[in-house]
């Protein structure tokens, strides 16, 4: 049972472009057109082309490609920037609005065409964007799942609550969590494959992966396989197994 990863992407279209190509060649190479791509979240923001991640990935599914998106914390920022004025993320500080520099939303609309909105009013900005965006990409946003589970793998984009059953995992978690789920060490069932907490290089702690290596502040985007548990990471030149830490 093999399947394939995509760390957080944060409007890095060439990369992703980069990492389908590095997934397309691993898979010609094991005669499996058919094994699931999981985009970990984070589709948005900081890049420079986050519109065209949000269009590609569309237009993949659409089209038919054995490809799960999943929602992460800046992808809900996003489509909740654009569609509920009044809602405030509970992990941000009250002053910090989608347009902060650390989110990196200006660059989100840019992308849509506008000017850096940093220093617009931000209900103009809305209304700028949603001008510009169409709907069914505020829709795909919206509707993005929380995790996939696939041959003993539960991908998601943050983490999980340890000891909290799958059922009842709260969204804030899924999206968020960074400790206590980094500080366990426990056999959570499946291995967690997810990104959200940014690494220099990806890491395999044993009960989880980490595969979010900053291509939202300059690094590469990630590619894994997935094949029994074991852990390759993708390259140019073909795999390079990922070992426990």
């Amino acid at each position: 049972m093999r399947s394939y990863a995509i760390g957080d992407i944060h409007g890095q279209l060439a990369l992703l472009h980069q990492a389908h190509r590095w997934i397309e060649a691993d898979r010609k190479r094991c005669g499996d057109p058919d094994a699931p791509i999981v985009h970990l979240g984070d589709l948005v923001d900081r890049g420079p082309d986050s519109a065209g991640v949000v269009r590609y990935l569309r237009a993949g599914l659409q089209g038919g490609a054995p490809w799960v998106v999943l929602k992460g914390n800046h992808d809900r920022l996003f489509e909740k920037f654009l569609t509920d004025p009044n809602w405030h993320d509970p992990n941000l500080r009250a002053e910090v609005t989608y347009l902060h520099p650390a989110i990196g939303g200006a660059e989100t609309l840019m992308s849509y065409g506008l000017f850096r909105p940093t220093s617009f009013h931000i209900k103009r900005a809305r209304a700028q964007v949603l001008d510009a965006i169409a709907p069914e990409d505020i829709a795909f946003l919206r509707d993005l799942p929380l995790h996939y589970a696939y041959a003993g793998v539960l991908h998601v984009h943050a983490g999980i609550r340890p000891g909290v059953p799958l059922s009842q995992q709260a969204e804030q978690d899924l999206v968020w969590i960074r400790d206590p789920f980094l500080m366990d060490t426990r056999d959570h069932g499946p291995l967690i494959v997810h990104g959200h907490t940014a690494l220099h290089a990806p890491k395999h702690y044993r009960n989880r992966v980490n595969i979010d290596s900053r291509a939202g502040y300059g690094g590469p985007l990630t590619a894994i396989v997935i094949e029994n548990r074991q852990v390759s990471v993708l390259t140019e030149s073909g795999r390079l197994p990922l070992t426990p830490h």
